[in-house]
């Protein structure tokens, strides 16, 4: 019912900045909550932030707060994560991700998902 494709990934170096984007289909996408994950080699994929419709509710872990903002453009059915001040830990695939109902920030409770992109920071 609703796809997701990520783009703006890339190589940066530590304390630089990206913008990714994902961008939806779908006709119920303006009421869907919307969160950004990643995911690092060998490890469990977590949430990096979340946003609920009307823009008005957002989540960060502790580990980007600060430094990434998430916004979404409803007329142009498009998510984005400003990221600022990156740092090597910060490397991995990031997922775009919609939830039909309710507020989570468990990935696992998500109905769609993207095909990621990566981002790799140097130090």
């Amino acid at each position: 019912q609703v796809q997701l494709v990520e783009s703006g990934g890339g190589l940066v170096q530590a304390g630089g900045s990206l913008r990714l984007s994902c961008a939806a289909s779908g006709r119920t996408f303006t009421s869907y909550l919307m969160g950004w994950f990643r995911q690092a080699p060998g490890k469990e994929r977590d949430v990096v932030s979340a946003i609920n419709w009307s823009s008005r509710s957002t989540y960060y872990a502790d580990s980007v707060k600060g430094r990434f903002t998430i916004s979404r453009d409803n007329a142009k059915n498009t998510v984005y994560l400003q990221m600022n001040s990156l740092k090597p830990e910060d490397t991995a695939v990031y997922y775009c991700a919609a939830k039909r109902k309710g507020y989570t920030i468990n990935w696992g409770e998500y109905d769609y998902w993207g095909q990621g992109t990566q981002v790799t920071v140097s130090s």
